[in-house]
């Protein structure tokens, strides 16, 4: 074996040796060049109301596009002539190794957007050895996963009851679940008018409007909903804590009272779950030292993509006073990343992990497990020639002095 062969990290073996996206894969994709480039072809694949309820914000879409300018703040201050050939992404969280320092979050109802969804984000996950989290919200069942993803956690969604809480972690941990992570910042419903707008109910409303949304879509009505009900069945919510509910009919789902959720609720969590507990959807400082001292082991820093409170600060620019309060905690960042220099700038902002949701979504729903290798591959490319240009080799050198603020225009 050669010498540059032999100074190669496991990481990037690893890459070597995995599958290669076949001819006809590469032709498919060839003009989606990076994350954005999905959106549009997701558009025109999904019915209305399924692509407006994944795209939408709240309200005026302040925290939406605040979540995407805030990283327009910050510039890099990259340093030369530092050799980087041996470069990779390898990173530590919560005790686990993996290959990429970004991974797939909880997204509701996958499986309406995606054929399968939840098994192809889960799948491809675990053959890039990096982290999904499968949505409480979800359309299949939590143990299917665990078995399709063996590096998925599981994201729940609890109102303040021990009558719910409990049974559920239960079921969590039975899976096979290392991870639970519980999502704080939906107490209430958010005010998401865009989904009045398109038509989106979770369930769906049997109507002719939704009918016709579907029926100019084809490719999505035969190829995932038709095709799913046919092989699996009609999907239902499955992991919520209540009985399962159809995911189209005129059924009313059950109202949790999550704005009874606190802290005394996540000790009791902490109680009975035997692996790691993580917070979702926490932005101040305050609350991020509450959690240390509640014997929390990370935190993801979030605002829901948008989605929950309009006008919240972004989860970028939260970053810094997170991580000053987390002691020794995990700090995980979701919410505006879209490119390479965002994942770079998160790191150097002091996360340890992030997490990319609606573009890994859309690739799904557009091209399967093939399209989220590509989307994947475009977004670990552009980590690499980034770090190349920054001058380091590994993820934990990317540190805030790289990191200089963007001057005011004069």
């Amino acid at each position: 074996m050669s010498e540059v062969a032999t100074q190669q990290p496991p990481a990037a073996l690893r890459a070597a040796a995995a599958p290669r996206p076949s001819a006809a894969s590469s032709r498919r994709f060839r003009d989606l060049l990076c994350l954005d480039d999905f959106e549009a072809p997701a558009r025109r694949y999904l019915p209305r109301p399924i692509f407006g309820y994944i795209s939408g914000g709240v309200e005026t879409n302040a925290s939406l596009d605040g979540n995407r300018s805030a990283f327009n703040a910050w510039e890099f201050l990259p340093r030369v002539l530092v050799n980087t050939r041996a470069r990779h992404q390898k990173t530590t969280l919560l005790g686990r190794s993996y290959d990429l320092p970004f991974g797939f979050p909880p997204m509701g109802s996958t499986a309406l957007a995606a054929y399968r969804g939840d098994d192809v984000l889960a799948r491809v996950a675990g053959e890039l050895n990096t982290v999904m989290i499968q949505s409480g919200a979800s359309l299949t069942p939590m143990e299917h996963v665990r078995k399709v993803g063996p590096t998925a956690w599981f994201q729940a969604y609890l109102p303040g009851e021990p009558d719910i809480i409990i049974p559920l972690v239960e079921r969590a941990q039975a899976a096979g679940f290392e991870t639970l992570v519980l999502t704080v910042d939906v107490q209430v419903s958010a005010n998401r008018e865009n989904n009045v707008r398109t038509g989106y109910s979770s369930p769906l409303k049997i109507t002719p409007r939704l009918a016709w949304d579907c029926m100019v879509r084809p490719r999505w009505l035969a190829g995932n909903f038709l095709r799913t009900v046919m092989r699996h069945g009609m999907p239902h919510l499955e992991n919520m804590g209540f009985a399962r509910i159809p995911v189209l009919g005129n059924m009313e789902r059950p109202r949790m009272a999550r704005d009874g959720l606190n802290w005394e609720h996540v000790e009791l969590m902490r109680k009975i779950w035997k692996g790691k507990l993580v917070l979702k959807g926490v932005l101040s400082p305050h609350d991020v030292r509450i959690a240390r001292e509640s014997g929390v082991d990370g935190i993801m820093v979030s605002n829901h993509g948008g989605r929950q409170l309009d006008g919240t600060l972004s989860p970028f620019r939260a970053l810094p006073g997170a991580v000053a309060e987390a002691g020794n905690m995990a700090i995980m960042m979701d919410s505006g990343i879209r490119r390479g220099t965002d994942v770079l700038k998160a790191l150097a902002m002091g996360a340890h992990f992030v997490f990319v949701g609606r573009p890994f979504l859309y690739a799904a729903a557009i091209g399967g497990e093939a399209g989220v290798h590509h989307a994947a591959q475009l977004l670990r490319e552009e980590i690499s020639r980034n770090m190349a240009m920054l001058g380091i080799s590994t993820v934990a050198e990317m540190k805030r002095e790289l990191l200089v603020p963007r001057l005011a225009p004069v």
